[in-house]
């Protein structure tokens, strides 16, 4: 039997409309539109939207984990539970760099360790390949941990060896989060032979085109001359950038951003390119 809802019957059961806080300027590049007396204003969600999936991507050390890790951070420092999968990374590993950011971002490590629950699938064959066993034992986590937001770093790994099925898989995960209400954010791979400032990840578009919204952060290698007058860096240095591709949820700002790492692993972004050329660039 098909079936339907005429659209007032979904009120109800629709998500509110709030952020969830990055700890970073994201909170503030999301944005809602509201109506104040006789004219409509563009206020700041404060976060990724509430229940929504989003997805990071970029080209290698292009700063994708380290966000989704700063995500986790400002979350469990909030008081708010968090799934982490690590797919690349052994939990052990994950363990020092939460620990290292924490101390960079002010958050109270003690909090962090308590509502980060982490699923070590990087040594796991099956977790990794065998995606139903993966997400029982999230299932698992969520139920016990009463988790609201989880994060997969990276998705990628979860068909590196069968991509012609990835769509197929995030897919499921996809639906998986939203079943069990969770903020997520999925972080995704490139291919060497694809463009490092659109939202095209291993599998194709097969992440931007299921989640609710993607993030790509890029880099450009300072090496020329007319790099050097454009951007007013060195040679040899590395300027890094992030855009919000899209988002079905809620409006954003669609300007390439500057932002950068800093010396503590953190990010911080700066200024969009435009802005940033102006003050830098000769």
């Amino acid at each position: 039997m098909v079936e339907y809802y005429e659209l007032r019957e979904l009120e109800t059961k629709a998500p509110k409309l709030f952020g969830i806080p990055t700890g970073t300027k994201l909170d503030e590049m999301f944005y809602k539109i509201e109506k104040e007396g006789d004219r409509y204003v563009r206020k700041p969600l404060g976060g990724i939207p509430h229940l929504s999936v989003m997805n990071l991507t970029g080209v290698p050390d292009s700063g994708k984990s380290v966000l989704a890790e700063q995500f986790a951070i400002t979350q469990a420092n909030l008081g708010y539970k968090v799934l982490f999968v690590t797919v690349e990374s052994p939990a052990h590993f994950l363990y020092t760099a939460l620990k290292q950011k924490s101390e960079a971002l002010n958050a109270n490590f003690e909090k962090v360790e308590k509502n980060i629950v982490v699923i070590d699938a990087s040594e796991n064959d099956e977790l990794r390949e065998n995606p139903k066993a993966l997400m029982d034992t999230m299932a698992y986590a969520i139920k016990e941990k009463k988790t609201t937001n989880t994060i997969i770093d990276s998705i990628t790994g979860l068909y590196e060896h069968k991509e012609v099925m990835a769509r197929q898989i995030v897919r499921q995960f996809f639906n998986f989060l939203k079943k069990f209400r969770q903020t997520g954010i999925f972080v995704s791979q490139k291919r060497s032979a694809q463009a490092s400032e659109t939202a095209e990840a291993a599998g194709g578009l097969a992440v931007a085109h299921i989640v609710d919204g993607t993030i790509v952060l890029d880099k450009k290698l300072i090496e020329s001359r007319w790099d050097v007058s454009l951007y007013g860096l060195p040679i040899g240095s590395v300027l890094r950038t992030i855009r919000i591709d899209g988002c079905r949820l809620t409006g954003h700002d669609s300007q390439t951003w500057v932002f950068e790492i800093t010396e503590f692993g953190t990010i911080d972004i700066i200024a969009p390119l435009n802005e940033y050329i102006k003050s830098r660039g000769k």
